[in-house]
Parts: C-alpha cells; structure tokens; sequence
C-alpha cells in the first residue's frame, strides 16, 4: 500500500482545504495523473500523482483542511488487490469545515452536465454565493476564471450577495501572510549575499526586432524570455546556485526548472516554474509562459509547477525601478533579478551613446556559493546576452 499524503507546495504552505477529488476508488492511477485539487493560501492548485498504482480509498472528503503531510489517500501498488491487502490503522479523520451550499450544489451536479469553471473560480463564487454554471467564461475553451467571478461580483450589490460571502481582503489577507511567514523563514535560515551588474542590451534587442518583425504576432518574443532562456544556461556553468538545501546539506537540482514570479490580479504573487528551461527553443518558452501567466491568474496551476523549481527569477518589465533585490524562496537557494530595461549612458568602442541595459542581480545563499562564485556567474549572464542568436 502508499499513503499519497498532501504534498507540500511551497515554504509558504502549512496546510491545505480538499476543494474536489478527480479520481475515486478502482481508478488506475497513472505517473503525473491529477489525482485532487487543494486550495492553499494563494491558489487553487492541481495535485498531481507521481506514483503509479489504483486508488484503494479516499481518506478525506472535499472540505476538510489538513496539514501538509497528512495521509489523504491509500494506493494499491503493484501486484496488491483490495481483497488481499492488510488494512493498517487509519490517522483520525480531518474535522471539515463547513462547505459553502453552493459548492454542495455544485458537487451534486453529473459532472457531464457541469460548465468548465477553474477550481479557484469554483471556491470564489461559492463564497460570494454566485452561480458559477451561469457565467460566461473568458479563459481557453471557455473556461470560467477567476477574474470572470470577480467582474460580476463586483457588479452585484452586497445585499444581493448570498450568505456566505467573504470580503475579497480575506484571501489577499492569508496570501500576504504567507507570504510573510515563507521571507521571515527565509531571512532568519539563510544568509544571504547580494550581487549585482549592469548588463548590456544593444544586440539582444536588435535581434530581438529584427526577428519578431518577420513574425507573426503569436510568434513575437519578449525580452524576458532571453533573459530567461540565458539564467538557465549560465546555470550549467555554474549549479551550485541550482538547487536546494535540505537536510543539512545542498542538494542540485536535475533540470533547470525556473520559478518565474508573477504578479496576481487580486494582490500578492506566485512563483511557478517553468520546466528544464535550457533545453527548449525561445518560441516554446515563449509560449510556455504565457500559458503559465494565464492559468497563475484564472487558478488552474499544478501541484509540480508550485514544487519543482530550483531557482526564481523576478522580472519587474516596465515598472520603473532600475533593479530589484530578492529574498531566496527557501529550500531554494538562490533568486535572480532583473530590473526594467532602460537607456544608459554607456561606452561601446570608446564612444558614449545611449546603451539599452538591465540591473541584474543575484541573492544567493552562503551556505553553498560565495561572492566570487556568483560575481562569476553574472559575468557569464551578461556574455550570452552578448549572442542572443545563440540562445
């Protein structure tokens, strides 16, 4: 038998709320299958299970919040049958609260007959007690979002509103907590060093026009995707700023799976990653990202997208700030910055002209790296920016 326990995903997560199941007992269970999907402070994320086998029980029922690690379902391995295997005494079962009546509804529902509405969206309109059936959807294929409940609630009057609403501050209120819990574990454990380097621009940005300009406007690039693409190689240069610590000691990760901070619609931020980085082409991550951005903001994440990534990247565009200087994402153990892209004064050949270049900085763990090491790894930042044709 396999306990499959409700994984972390995230520093900042200590427990989460079962929101549905979407496999029942008898069911084959393939590796990475969507097995549940959990609301954490910051989102309503897809579980996935990486183990293979049937889903003998389900432990816990839509509703219930649990700590991280808590047993939610048994699997049957290999081999093992529901008539054979040997019943082990059962932790108590999670007290659940109360689940909205709209969602008890909703839940009844056949699921053949149920509209597509993004978990997130799913939970939000039950608090406001909207019906999420009757909404129109603007996500992919018609998915209702999140941001398609909040625009209605924010045109219905607060009489109108069902019983169970909770200010829209609640969940900004518990995500910055968490936030808040995850950067002091962070301050407090880690010790943090600071680097940072000005680097130019010029020949990335005219390959970058020149390119997108014989391409359609689906095939068009932004900056941030070289940016993105030139961390992960450095990142083979230099691994040690490519993993985790844990148990007392550094472990490097397998792949350069970036988290890349994004902004949420209704405040606060996520960092989910996008998967071995190095290895795609720019317009795949291109793509990739921007598929990432939209299901970060509609509530439609994956449990591996929120656990897997073994370095964060933050991004502020056209914010207007120069440069930003992070706080590591424990157990990560290290995060890099990049600034807005502006026009500097600078020297090319001997000669001052208008330069376009990024602030990139580095927060980095001295447990595993020291200056030197990561003064290195900016350098070679900056020299595959100088080739971005190559990239």
């Amino acid at each position: 038998m396999i306990d499959f326990k409700l994984p972390s995903l995230g520093a900042d997560m200590d427990e989460g709320t079962l929101l549905e199941w979407r496999v029942k007992p008898g069911d084959r269970l393939e590796r990475g299958q969507v097995v549940a999907v959990v609301d954490t402070a910051k989102a309503a994320v897809e579980v996935e299970c990486w183990q293979a086998g049937e889903v003998f029980e389900l432990l816990i029922q839509p509703g219930a919040k649990v700590p991280v690690g808590t047993p939610i379902a048994i699997l049957l391995e290999a081999g093992e049958t529901p008539e054979t295997v040997r019943r082990t005494p059962r932790p108590a079962p999670a007290v659940a609260e109360p689940a909205p009546v709209a969602a008890v509804v909703e839940r009844a529902v056949p699921a053949a007959s149920r509209p597509r509405v993004s978990p997130a969206a799913r939970k939000r309109a039950a608090e406001l007690g909207l019906d999420a059936a009757a909404l129109s959807g603007s996500g992919p294929h018609g998915v209702v979002t999140l941001e398609d409940v909040e625009s209605v609630a924010r045109l219905v009057a607060p009489a109108e509103r069902g019983p169970t609403e909770r200010g829209p501050t609640d969940r900004q209120a518990a995500m910055r907590q968490a936030i808040a819990a995850a950067m002091s574990r962070s301050k407090r454990e880690i010790p943090h060093y600071y680097l940072s380097e000005t680097i130019a621009l010029g020949r990335a940005m005219i390959w970058l026009q020149e390119r997108n300009a014989q391409s359609t406007p689906e095939q068009r690039l932004l900056p941030g995707v070289l940016l993105l693409k030139a961390v992960a190689l450095a990142l083979r240069e230099y691994p040690q700023l490519n993993g985790f610590w844990r148990d007392g000691a550094f472990q490097p990760a397998a792949g350069s799976h970036l988290g890349v901070a994004i902004a949420l619609r209704q405040g606060g931020l996520v960092a989910p990653a996008l998967h071995d980085v190095a290895d795609k082409p720019l317009a795949q991550l291109m793509s990739e990202l921007g598929d990432l951005v939209q299901r970060a903001r509609s509530g439609s994440l994956r449990s591996s997208e929120l656990s897997d990534a073994s370095l964060t990247v933050t991004q502020l565009g056209d914010q207007g700030v120069d440069s930003v200087f992070g706080v590591i994402y424990p157990p990560q153990v290290a995060l890099v910055g990049f600034g807005r892209i502006a026009e500097r004064a600078w020297v090319a050949d001997g000669l001052l002209c208008a330069m376009p270049t990024v602030v990139a900085s580095l927060a980095a763990d001295h447990r595993v790296s020291d200056g030197h090491y990561g003064a290195r790894f900016l350098t070679e930042l900056g020299r595959l920016l100088q080739a971005p044709s190559s990239l």
